[in-house]
């Protein structure tokens, strides 16, 4: 297959994968949800009439309560025409809808903030101005978003100058914010003062102006900057006139026209234009050890790799996630919303935009935290030429930026709200962090890193759709490599049906119940694990053709997979057993299940949901155990809740002393380990009730890791979780104490659990190796 037909059938399958994210399993990537219970004639009388009239009243006596009564201090409206969405330019506000949806999951993901978003079928400035202001009694805040300069500025000037809420075109300060983080930590590398540095940009609209301000803001003289739009070189008098944002970069006329020109001797390139304007000869001509923030996307000014052949002294940003030094704005648009929503900012000034920039550069220059390390595996995240930007997965972004713009807020006079004690709301903030929904980032990661021939995940089910869809983006993320149990023909013509593009033949391997050349290993096999079970050769046969669990475990077992998938249809406990006879467990240890769910405040895992019926104490404490190494793979501490009916010896029921036995074999096993019980499980999630009813106990904080009595309690609990939690993240079930990777799924599985087994299942066959 040749390199563009592979292209373009890759870029097939994005867009079908893509239109089904946002049409499955409800349309859309946002929702609104009440905060509050609704659930008798009383919530009824709070919620509305009669009630509501109270907080009306005092709103209007005092404005500033609509921040304590009601959502608005946690609002963002994210708002466009749809002028210039991304690549893809002015396709109107209607088309526009899902990036802004999309805007604001991240908004809401990274900082926990709600959103509405909002497209105006307007392009008229003025009257565009007028709809947005006239909404400033709904929002706490205001993200313009694509739309297109130079009505850009005018649009924002004129509503920061109507509006008494934070307003922030994230198109222009965003990437001016990222960009000039860069900008000071490329330049303390080579040595090179901001105030002596010539900066030639490529690019004259609404990002490269806002960088350019903030460049000079941050010291950057005006005079030393050379800007090239379309027709080339900016310069006082060129023909056709210029808008203002352009004439205050306007250099005297002295003969330079081209980008080629200005590049020659420049210190900084600022690229906001297209790919490929910056060519390697280009590059050849710039100042010693030059600084390349090459912005354009999808493609950049120029690639970091024609860059580095002709400067192996630069130091190259891009905005693509592919390269080092990814400028992306959610670095930091959720968390200078963040600190100016907590503050009551009225606006967002040059000095909070400045503290961001600060505070990203300091981050970047920090010693990597755990979690960072577990989500980058194999990356060199040490302040140098290929990092001087932190990650956008860094938990540490909104710990820092969010304080630090709320602290320049009251400083600046705009904070309506000042934080009087940074310690606590830091704390508040490093409990959202630990509640976020991006858990897997670290397990992705990991699988990425495992070397090629040693992530060959079996699908038992390897005709179902859900596989044949998870099996194809592992693939194509570099998660696995698949190899699919089922009829080729089947397969084959499914995958068609799909429009995947990866094919039986040239891709996914196949295992054939029917005729495959590996049969007689694995019957054989097959009989030497159960002649004593009344297995007889024949029987043996019959059972291997039968059953696509006994293949997929057998191929763990013969070393022809690294781990296995299974459980998508039939009854868990015939997969449990086929893996039982097959792979088996680890020495002294039992099967045991353990499922993760991330709900909107947390995010808990739960053991034992479908194995040991009644474990004793000791099973329990050895399944807690194993339960929590499987949990710090997320990236995660784990804090370790032994749930009974019984509070700290309360009951001296069998069960409760159970769970209180089961705690302290824990803590003989797992001194290091924060745990706790036996306790019900309101205590295990109320830290100030704990602290009521059993002051010094030795857990922190909220538990993650709750450990049920039975089979009966845990089931029940993640089944009920999973419902009335709303649309939260479910992991698993993650088989714990196998020999070999192995993992059992239920029915009830989407694709998107399918695949994060399939990571999990890869990093676990792993982690057995060491």
């Amino acid at each position: 297959m040749s390199t563009e037909s592979t292209i373009s059938t890759s870029q097939a399958a994005l867009r079908e994968a893509a239109r089904d994210y946002h049409r499955q399993p409800v349309r859309g990537k946002i929702s609104v949800t009440p905060t509050k219970p609704l659930v008798n004639q009383r919530d009824l009388s709070l919620a509305y009439s009669p009630g509501v009239a109270y907080p009306c009243l005092d709103i209007q006596a005092d404005p500033s309560l609509a921040a304590e009564y009601t959502a608005r201090g946690n609002l963002v409206g994210v708002i466009t025409n749809g002028t210039a969405v991304l690549g893809l330019g002015d396709i109107g506000p209607l088309a526009g809808k899902p990036v802004m949806e999309g805007k604001g999951c991240l908004f809401k993901k990274f900082a926990g903030i709600d959103v509405f978003d909002i497209e105006l079928d307007e392009r008229d400035p003025d009257k565009l101005v007028d709809m947005i202001a006239a909404l400033e009694p709904t929002l706490g805040g205001v993200n313009l978003e694509d739309i297109k300069a130079p009505e850009c500025f005018y649009i924002e000037q004129k509503l920061r100058e109507r509006m008494k809420i934070p307003v922030f075109h994230d198109d222009q300060h965003g990437t001016a914010i990222i960009s000039s983080s860069a900008l000071i930590n490329g330049l303390e590398l080579v040595g090179k003062d901001i105030g002596s540095i010539k900066l030639a940009a490529s690019g004259a609209g609404a990002a490269a102006i806002a960088c350019l301000d903030l460049m000079v803001a941050l010291g950057v003289k005006r005079e030393n900057v050379f800007v090239c739009d379309s027709k080339g070189l900016i310069y006082d008098g060129r023909p056709g006139g210029l808008d203002a944002s352009k004439q205050r970069y306007a250099q005297k006329d002295n003969g330079d026209r081209t980008l080629a020109d200005v590049v020659r001797d420049a210190d900084v390139f600022l690229g906001c234009s297209t790919s490929n304007v910056l060519t390697p000869e280009m590059v050849k001509t710039m100042g010693t050890q030059p600084i390349i923030l090459a912005l354009a996307n999808p493609d950049p000014e120029i690639k970091p790799e024609l860059a580095k052949a002709a400067r192996p002294d630069c130091i190259i940003a891009t905005g693509r996630s592919d390269y080092p030094n990814q400028v992306n704005n959610v670095l930091c648009f959720p968390y200078i919303f963040r600190g100016a929503l907590d503050c009551g900012a009225t606006t967002i000034t040059e000095e909070m935009k400045v503290a961001c920039v600060h505070e990203i550069a300091a981050l970047a220059k920090m010693e990597i935290s755990d979690e960072v390390a577990a989500a980058y595996v194999g990356q060199d995240l040490k302040f140098g030429p290929e990092y001087i930007i932190p990650k956008p997965f860094d938990s540490r972004l909104i710990l820092r930026i969010a304080p630090a713009v709320a602290r320049a807020a009251a400083a600046s006079g705009v904070a309506t709200r000042p934080i009087e004690d940074m310690t606590a709301y830091v704390d508040s903030l490093g409990t959202f962090v630990s509640h976020t929904g991006l858990f897997m980032r670290p397990v992705f990661a990991l699988a990425r890193e495992v070397p090629a021939g040693r992530k060959r995940v079996v699908y038992t089910e390897g005709e179902d759709e859900r596989v044949l869809r998870a099996a194809q983006q592992a693939y194509d993320d570099g998660i696995a490599e698949p190899i699919l149990v089922g009829r080729p023909d089947i397969i084959e013509a499914r995958i068609q049906k799909l429009g995947l593009h990866v094919h039986v033949d040239g891709g996914f391997e196949v295992i054939d119940p029917e005729n495959d050349p590996r049969f007689r290993a694995y019957w054989e096999t097959y009989h030497q694990c159960m002649a004593r079970d009344g297995i007889s050769p024949d029987a043996a046969k019959i059972a291997v053709r039968r059953s696509n669990t006994i293949i997929g475990a057998l191929a763990v077992r013969l070393g022809d997979a690294d781990a296995m998938i299974c459980g998508l249809i039939g009854n868990y406990d015939k997969h449990l057993e086929a893996v039982h006879n097959v792979i088996g467990t680890q020495p002294g240890q039992k099967f045991a299940a353990l499922n993760a769910l991330m709900l909107e405040k947390q995010t808990l895992f739960i053991a034992d949901t479908y194995v040991n019926e009644d474990p004793t104490a000791e099973e329990l404490a050895q399944i807690a155990l194993l339960a929590a190494q499987e949990v710090k793979r997320f990236g995660i501490t784990p804090h370790v809740a032994f749930l009974s009916h019984s509070n700290f010896g309360t009951s001296k029921r069998a069960s409760a002393v159970k769970m209180r036995h089961a705690y302290e074999l824990f803590r003989e096993l797992a001194p290091e380990i924060q745990a706790e019980g036996e306790m019900q499980g309101d205590c295990a999630m109320n830290p100030e009730l704990r602290r009521h009813m059993l002051p010094g106990n030795a857990m922190e904080g909220a538990a993650n890791l709750l450990i049920c009595p039975n089979l009966d309690a845990a089931n029940i609990l993640f089944n009920v979780l999973k419902i009335t939690g709303g649309n939260g993240l479910t992991i698993g079930p993650m088989l714990l104490g196998a020999a070999a990777s192995a993992h059992i799924l239920t029915p009830s599985s989407t694709m998107r659990r399918v695949l994060n087994q399939t990571a999990l299942a890869v990093v676990n066959a792993q982690a057995r190796r060491k």
